[in-house]
């Protein structure tokens, strides 16, 4: 689920251990499913794009369910080779918004934007709260 321009979209090294809660399993699962399948049957980055945005049209896909987040706590994690396991945090998924309605990076906010779905066929925006403990209980890095 890389940003289709990241740098790091072929990555084979990425792993990205993430648990859904029950309404991002219903809404957010389907599409990184589908995505996975299309890359896999050698469809290139635009036909993904094209793909998606009609099953999203086609309501193949379903709509993004209210409270739909994750955890991702695991230190097994890889992001990209230049974050590495970067850091623990919760992802909480809402339909496309400007990131300002959740003081996303600004100085001094706990939230980020993820640029996941930024300019993804994908309906949804996500943001970012970084944890201070991984899964295991050790203490996270200091941002």
């Amino acid at each position: 689920m890389s940003p289709f321009d990241h740098p790091m979209f072929w990555n084979p090294k990425l792993r990205g251990p993430i648990c859904f809660n029950p309404p991002a399993a219903r809404s957010i699962l389907p599409i990184t499913f589908l995505r996975t399948e299309l890359i896999l049957s050698g469809s290139s980055k635009a036909q993904v794009i094209e793909k998606t945005k009609a099953a999203f049209e086609r309501k193949e896909l379903p709509t993004l369910e209210p409270g739909a987040m994750c955890y991702m706590m695991s230190r097994q994690g890889f992001l990209d080779d230049s974050a590495g396991h970067w850091i623990p945090h919760l992802m909480f998924y809402v339909p496309q918004t400007d990131a300002a309605n959740w003081g996303s990076d600004v100085p001094d906010s706990p939230v980020y934007l993820n640029p996941q779905f930024q300019g993804a066929p994908e309906p949804v925006t996500v943001f970012m709260v970084p944890v201070g403990k991984w899964s295991d209980g050790t203490a996270a890095p200091l941002m």
